[in-house]
């Protein structure tokens, strides 16, 4: 499995930005998408996933109410919309996938390059 993750960049605190990750090849493998998160200095985050027909989705607690992600299962997309950023939320985030044996808490299996998001004060 192929992801390409895009849309990062650099925005003021309370703005909104979407993130998109388009999944290739072995697309059956990707039961799960999500996106985690790592700031300069610190450990990988969780941020959020959702099963392939969205019917479970999980949220770090400090993204809840905030972000929103979707998944085009057509286009093979997963997307996280990010709304009232916060300069905490400045970081790397990864899109990853895994399949139907993912559970929270454990890496996926398969990832796609950072992109930079950024969120001045």
């Amino acid at each position: 499995v192929q992801l390409q993750a895009s849309g990062g960049g650099l925005v003021q605190a309370g703005g909104s930005l979407r993130l998109s990750c388009i999944a290739s090849g072995r697309t059956f493998s990707t039961h799960w998408m999500g996106w985690f998160r790592q700031a300069p200095g610190k450990e990988r985050e969780f941020v959020a996933a959702a099963s392939w027909n969205e019917v479970t989705t999980y949220y770090a607690d400090s993204v809840k109410g905030r972000f929103t992600i979707s998944r085009d299962r057509n286009r093979g997309t997963v997307y996280l919309l990010m709304n009232s950023l916060k300069p905490e939320d400045t970081s790397v985030y990864y899109c990853a996938a895994d399949s139907s044996e993912w559970s929270l808490g454990d890496p996926m299996r398969y990832w796609g390059q950072g992109t930079q998001v950024t969120v001045s004060s």
